[in-house]
């Protein structure tokens, strides 16, 4: 009888123990499932949409050496100007859409891998840095474009850390 009841309790033990690790492999599944849902989703609304490529591409295209120079070049973006309406409309849809990806770097949403293979934005932070410095400072929010600031960062930081490739040890 003690056999019997010592075999029941180690065979649903042993249910129980196949059971949490069948979760565990479904959650890790899901969470993994959901990135990709996430990061194909934004793909589409941002670098496959041909209107983001348009603004992406106007942004790349200004020429200016600091933000006093693009102010003298192309107006002060901190005030409405109707001629630059467009260009202004273009940098701000830019710098949103990175500084979403920041947020969800932040928010773990995404892995910094990920994001450096597919949207390497350090260049584009580079070019767009002094304005938004210039901009932090006219309008007194140093916060602003922050996520996009901390990935950039992270992306630096990951990039360090990476093995460089063609470099042979040894």
């Amino acid at each position: 009888m003690v056999d019997i009841q010592t075999f029941s309790i180690a065979i649903a033990s042993a249910g129980v123990f196949a059971a949490a690790i069948y979760y565990i492999l479904q959650i890790r599944h899901q969470t993994k499932m959901r990135e990709m849902d996430l990061l194909l989703r934004l793909n589409s609304s941002m670098f496959a949409n041909k209107e983001f490529l348009k603004d992406l591409w106007r942004v790349w295209d200004l020429e200016y050496q600091n933000y006093d120079d693009f102010n003298k070049k192309y107006g002060s973006l901190t005030a409405i100007h109707q001629k630059n309406r467009d260009l202004e409309d273009s940098i701000n849809v830019v710098i949103n859409n990175v500084d979403t990806l920041g947020l969800l770097l932040k928010r773990k949403a995404v892995k910094i891998d990920f994001l450096i293979e597919c949207y390497d934005i350090t260049n584009l932070w580079e070019k767009l840095k002094p304005l938004v410095e210039g901009w932090r400072k006219d309008q007194n929010a140093p916060q602003l474009c922050k996520w996009f600031e901390y990935l950039y960062n992270e992306m630096k930081k990951r990039k360090q850390q990476l093995p460089q490739k063609g470099v042979k040890s040894g």
